[in-house]
């Protein structure tokens, strides 16, 4: 099996319709990696990470090893082949800690169906930036209002190997009653312990073998959900920037 060791071949590398993540045997998990400390899950320790961040890397990853070639980003926006987007990450306010909110995509959209994902989407030309786009999609897509979100940061863009580079942002939300889904895109919204995410017992590595290469993704299942590829991947990076 030839092993991918590209930027081009990496973001060339798609799973095909109908592929089951799930389905993917696990290489490793990340037991006896660094724990993030129990005052860095706080939402004033996150806001003053974000604010004052130290010295980090962003993980690569076969989902992300592209983004060491900027050129190869360069001609790819160049031909109209990278498709700017931005995400939420939304920390909720509970009493009992903090928890990110997740989508579950409906199964018949053409890009990630099915899928666990931020709220977020592709960037509008009415967007003055990336804050806008994932505030905007996220009030279009679940219903969450810009008045219940404070934004504290981001973290680096993080471009997938369907085209898109995401810019992912921070915000501290108030809990909602309800959120008001968009029924063509969104089929469920849940929330995750932001403690459970943060655990790096609860991060698998997956390997995907075919006969144009393989590919590596993370895995974080939760309960009766599977949250893998680039909302694992966003989510390492946020692991890491605390962790440190």
């Amino acid at each position: 099996m030839p092993k991918i060791d590209t930027a081009e071949e990496v973001l060339n590398v798609a799973a095909p319709l109908g592929f089951d993540a799930q389905a993917i045997p696990i290489e490793s998990i990340c037991t006896g990696q660094v724990e993030v400390p129990k005052q860095m899950l706080q939402p004033e320790a996150i806001r003053a990470r974000l604010a004052a961040p130290p010295a980090w890397h962003p993980e690569i990853t076969d989902e992300n090893r592209h983004v060491i070639a900027a050129d190869i980003i360069a001609r790819r926006q160049a031909a109209g082949k990278v498709t700017r987007a931005a995400v939420l990450i939304p920390l909720v306010l509970q009493s009992e800690g903090l928890a990110v909110l997740l989508t579950q995509r409906t199964n018949h959209l053409r890009d990630h169906a099915g899928q666990i994902s931020f709220p977020g989407g592709r960037m509008d030309e009415g967007d003055k930036d990336a804050i806008d786009t994932a505030l905007r999609e996220s009030q279009e897509e679940i219903g969450l209002s810009a008045d219940h979100v404070e934004i504290i940061g981001c973290l680096p863009e993080y471009l997938t190997v369907s085209g898109y580079s995401v810019t992912p942002i921070i915000g501290l939300v108030k809990p909602q009653a309800e959120y008001v889904l968009d029924e063509f895109e969104v089929a469920d919204v849940f929330e995750v312990p932001l403690r459970f995410l943060m655990n790096p017992e609860n991060h698998q590595v997956r390997v995907w073998e075919s006969a144009q290469g393989s590919r590596r993704f993370y895995a974080m299942p939760y309960e009766n959900r599977f949250i893998w590829g680039a909302t694992a991947g966003m989510l390492r990076n946020l692991y890491h920037l605390l962790k440190v």
